[in-house]
């Protein structure tokens, strides 16, 4: 269940709270137990949430989770936004990565939702008036001392905001619009939802760093992939917490509570990189997060260290695995399934040479066809200029209907044959053998056939007059043959 936290002192928050009643179907319930002013007397119950009003401002509360009763699996401060950022509709985590000018602890972060941000942030963008913008901020304020993971969901950034009600509804619905998720982003969101502790599991969290207070590059990262972002320390933020190698247990609280492996640098700062890398964790860039999107991380893992890394080119193609073939028996190097197999990645996945100048002439024909036809077939390849081109090595399910290296091969014959007369795969040979008639300038000379136009008019296939003789193309055409080696043994 979500626990719904309503302060009577945020005007916004109190005007979100009542468009809250106003489209749930709630249940008025009482709790003598505790004063009103702490969440006690009358409080709601609907399917999936427990809503409490509190006197004071929600960063100057120390933990409301015990106020409910319901076992919340994270808890969703409703509040205003105060900023000269006009109307906006924002979602963060909280806590200090220095110091608490704003309730909390200082260098004290509480345990993120970063699942749940996602989440709500997709829903404000669907629920959002006109001329309202929708993003995430950086972790600025407390409450840090919190028993459940927590998210701030907010209205701002006025009066004439805090008052509107059609932005106070649309924060409401995008709240009630997490019915069923939990805190963290992961395959399965009930699952999440009813065992959020689970330690076994691997969520698409990343922590951020750097940046602007908006956090755009984290912005982005929320809205436009599979991933969530924890933590955010913005530039100012980092300021404040000083010299990464001395403030270690921040950082690594950073990720301990984002319940996130990875971390996202916005800017040049080798030393926090070199701290965070000796903490255990990694650093991805933004394309690696976009790239890797919802592959199996245990694939991606195992793919990086056999091909490469997704910054240096590694790309996902659209053969997607099972999910018995993306644990950890599946993708063991030194499994028996792969013994004396140098190519292979475990049972699930075989990794080949991509065939290097069949490739480059169907890449010279037409290069996004050709890029295609690797795609299709793959679960993953290297590529070079920036990701633009295939290049260097290929991953196939080894799935008896998966695609494979002939598949491979046949698309790009299929390329191929766009440019030649004739195309076909030759096993004896172990190549690609494509053959043409095509124009030939040195027979189009000796004819007498000038330079330019003419020689044009012959290329495209049309007869030209010299000195009163007609020049057919067949006449300055000659044959050729293009052979292109495969790998014979990967067509079996």
């Amino acid at each position: 269940m979500i626990a719904i936290v309503v302060s009577r002192a945020d005007s916004a928050s109190a005007h979100i709270g009542e468009r809250l009643l106003e489209v749930g179907d709630w249940t008025a319930r009482e709790d003598g137990s505790r004063p009103d002013a702490d969440g006690g007397g009358t409080y709601y119950r609907t399917e999936g949430f427990e809503l409490r009003q509190f006197d004071d401002l929600h960063i100057r509360l120390s933990d409301p989770t015990a106020a409910f009763d319901c076992d919340p699996a994270f808890l969703a401060f409703v509040s205003r936004h105060s900023g000269e950022t006009g109307r906006l509709l924002t979602a963060h985590v909280t806590g200090n990565f220095g110091g608490a000018e704003y309730g909390g602890e200082p260098e004290s972060l509480a345990r993120a939702a970063p699942g749940a941000e996602k989440r709500v942030v997709e829903a404000l963008a669907r629920h959002a008036p006109e001329g309202y913008e929708v993003g995430i901020e950086c972790t600025h304020h407390g409450p840090t001392d919190v028993a459940v993971p927590s998210l701030f969901v907010e209205l701002g950034s006025d009066e004439p905001q805090w008052e509107d009600s059609d932005a106070a509804r649309a924060v409401a619905r995008a709240v009630l619009d997490l019915r069923g998720t939990g805190a963290d982003l992961t395959a399965d969101d009930a699952a999440a939802a009813a065992d959020a502790g689970d330690a076994g599991s691997r969520p698409r969290h990343v922590v951020g760093f750097g940046g602007g207070h908006y956090a755009p590059r984290f912005t982005r990262i929320v809205r436009e992939t599979e991933w969530a972002v924890g933590h955010v320390g913005a530039d100012w933020a980092l300021g404040e917490l000083g010299a990464p190698d001395a403030n270690r247990r921040v950082i690594e609280a950073a990720f301990e509570r984002s319940r996130a492996e990875r971390a996202v640098i916005d800017g040049d700062r080798p030393d926090l990189a070199a701290v965070i890398e000796d903490l255990g964790y990694g650093v991805v860039s933004e394309t690696w997060v976009r790239e890797v999107g919802d592959a199996p991380l245990a694939l991606v893992e195992r793919l990086e260290a056999e091909i490469g890394s997704v910054d240096d080119g590694l790309r996902f193609g659209a053969v997607a695995l099972g999910d018995d073939a993306v644990d950890d028996d599946a993708l063991d190097p030194d499994s028996e399934a792969v013994e004396g197999d140098s190519d292979a990645v475990g049972d699930a996945v075989r990794v080949r040479d991509l065939p290097a100048d069949l490739l480059a002439r169907a890449q010279g024909l037409d290069a996004d066809a050709a890029r295609a036809a690797v795609e299709r077939v793959a679960v993953a390849f290297d590529t070079e200029q920036g990701g633009a081109r295939a290049a260097g090595r290929v991953a196939f399910s080894t799935a008896s209907e998966a695609p494979g290296y002939a598949d491979l091969i046949e698309g790009l014959v299929d390329v191929l044959e766009t440019g030649y007369d004739a195309v076909e795969v030759s096993r004896e040979e172990t190549a690609v053998v494509a053959r043409e008639t095509a124009f030939d300038p040195s027979l189009a000379a000796e004819r007498g056939v000038p330079e330019g136009p003419a020689f044009g008019r012959l290329a495209d296939g049309e007869p030209v007059e010299v000195g009163g003789e007609t020049v057919t193309p067949e006449a300055v055409s000659r044959a050729r043959t293009d052979r292109f080696p495969i790998d014979g043994a990967a067509l079996k």
